[in-house]
């Protein structure tokens, strides 16, 4: 039986994604076993990454800000020579990153924050503000970039009837909305996907 202090950080890690209370044992004494110098090093990054990092106010993509900044962007929405025409849905982050390591996508980015499944309901997916970004934007086309899992293929779905169904103001016309092209392989995820699969399924995406 674990002492209760060990336990609870058990417990904690085991609430990772993909982590399970063997690798979060793992964890724990692994911790045990570091110096002092390096256990308080990673005390303050962890503490630090509270700090320091910012949620960007458009896409949902976390970045660092300076101290004392007001600056609500990311350093990609940020930047004025990206194609503002051009929307990628991704469901999270690490998605959104294996993206920019093919250096082939040049647009903006929405992170919706997951995918639909039988613990959780489209509640928890930022339908809302997706919607809201693309009525106050100019967007010509909105790339559903989701996993091919059920999941991501029920999510794509259901984002893709909300946003045919959306009120575009007079004078302005519904985005395209495209799929991501063939060559990721069913079942599998973004971040695993080398950079020129990658490439390949938004060369040819429908």
């Amino acid at each position: 039986m674990n002492p209760p202090v060990i336990q609870k950080l058990i417990n904690l890690f085991s609430k990772f994604p993909t982590i399970g209370p063997r690798t979060a044992s793992r964890f724990v004494f692994y911790l045990l076993k570091l110096h002092s110098k390096e256990f308080n090093e990673l005390l303050n990054s962890i503490t630090n990454l509270k700090k320091a990092i910012k949620i960007c106010s458009f896409c949902f993509n976390p970045f660092e800000s300076l101290e004392n900044s007001t600056e609500t962007l990311c350093p990609i929405c940020r930047d004025k020579s990206r194609d503002r025409t051009l929307l990628c849905v991704v469901e999270k982050e690490i998605d959104l990153i294996s993206i920019e390591k093919t250096k082939k996508y040049q647009g903006l980015y929405f992170i919706l924050g997951g995918t639909i499944n039988l613990k959780t309901d489209d509640n928890t997916l930022r339908v809302k503000e997706l919607k809201e970004r693309i009525e106050n934007s100019n967007f010509e086309e909105i790339i559903i970039a989701l996993n091919p899992t059920t999941e991501g293929e029920t999510t794509a779905l259901y984002t893709e009837r909300i946003l045919k169904s959306l009120q575009i103001p007079k004078g302005k016309r519904l985005p395209k909305i495209t799929r991501l092209g063939r060559g990721l392989p069913s079942g599998g995820e973004l971040e695993y996907a080398d950079e020129e699969t990658l490439e390949s399924a938004f060369e040819g995406r429908k």
